[in-house]
């Protein structure tokens, strides 16, 4: 016997515990998933958008609970996602929390190709997501923007490249954001800086074996990048934790750096902070890790 064909879900239908779809959370908008293709029309799925959807649902798992934490101090909340790309992870957050919240909780997303941005711009209109805005910015625009608010409560860059996740660190600390959440991306400017000064070093140290190949250039330069970013940000009163974002079969961009801003003492780690660059040799990258406030 001929089975009946299911029905397309519809702009606005949710997935519910009934629904045979054990990747999706309970209370997304499937039309949204399908538009976002992560879905096909059929509702079906396939291994890549497998990943992307467990990634983006397990850095969910981080946010939310720093999402009900600016909500108990206050009435809103307010989230900038820099490097947003299509807004996977802006249009999951704003469907799974920020939709069912009242008066001005909002999630701004940055990125530079107005492409991208003018169609998150008509999906955010399509679903009728009024606390979303798109910007076509780069991370160090929107840094001095007037177009965005003068503090922000939660910022993310997720796979944001290279040194744009040391410019959304500068835009969450000019912004006196509470939270940040960071997955860090082909940092190669401080792998630069070591292969510049490498003969320079060679003699100094052994430590400088550590970096003496070139793919130790690299993978130590990453490294490196992330150990300064978290010196840098308890160097300005944030606890930080560092973790893994999902397994490495899923992606090799895997560091999860999550900052709470708790107003810890400050000297010690500005303290690390100038010796590791001193020993490393890169005296010349202080002004990229310090600012006036770690001073």
């Amino acid at each position: 016997m001929k089975q009946p064909k299911k029905p397309v879900h519809q702009i606005g239908a949710t997935v519910t515990s009934a629904d045979n779809m054990p990747e999706i959370r309970e209370g997304q908008t499937v039309a949204l998933l399908q538009e976002l293709h992560i879905l096909t029309r059929e509702g079906k799925m396939n291994q890549d958008s497998r990943r992307k959807l467990k990634q983006v649902y397990h850095l969910y798992q981080f946010i939310e609970p720093l999402l009900k934490e600016v909500l108990a101090e206050k009435d809103s909340v307010s989230l900038v996602d820099h490097g947003a790309g299509k807004s996977y992870l802006g249009f999951i957050i704003y469907d799974l929390f920020f939709k069912a919240l009242q008066g001005d909780s909002h999630i701004y997303g940055i990125e530079t190709r107005e492409e991208l941005v003018a169609r998150s711009q008509e999906l955010a209109k399509q679903f009728n997501f009024p606390g979303m805005s798109f910007l076509p910015l780069s991370v160090a625009e929107s840094t001095e923007s007037k177009l965005l608010p003068e503090q922000i409560d939660i910022v993310t860059a997720l796979h944001a490249c290279n040194t744009a996740t040391d410019d959304a660190i500068q835009f969450a600390l000019k912004k006196k954001a509470k939270f940040m959440v960071l997955v860090p991306c082909c940092q190669a400017e401080v792998a630069s800086v070591l292969k510049k000064n490498k003969g320079q070093s060679l003699g100094k140290s052994a430590l400088t074996e550590i970096w003496r190949h070139p793919i130790h250039t690299r993978e130590f330069g990453s490294q490196i990048t992330n150990v300064l970013r978290c010196l840098q940000l308890e160097a300005h009163g944030y606890q930080v934790n560092v973790t893994e974002l999902v397994g490495w079969e899923h992606s090799m961009k895997n560091e999860l750096i999550i900052a709470t801003y708790k107003n810890l003492p400050r000297k010690r780690p500005a303290e690390r902070l100038k010796e590791v660059l001193d020993t490393v040799g890169l005296q010349e990258m202080s002004t990229r890790f310090f600012t006036e406030e770690a001073a």
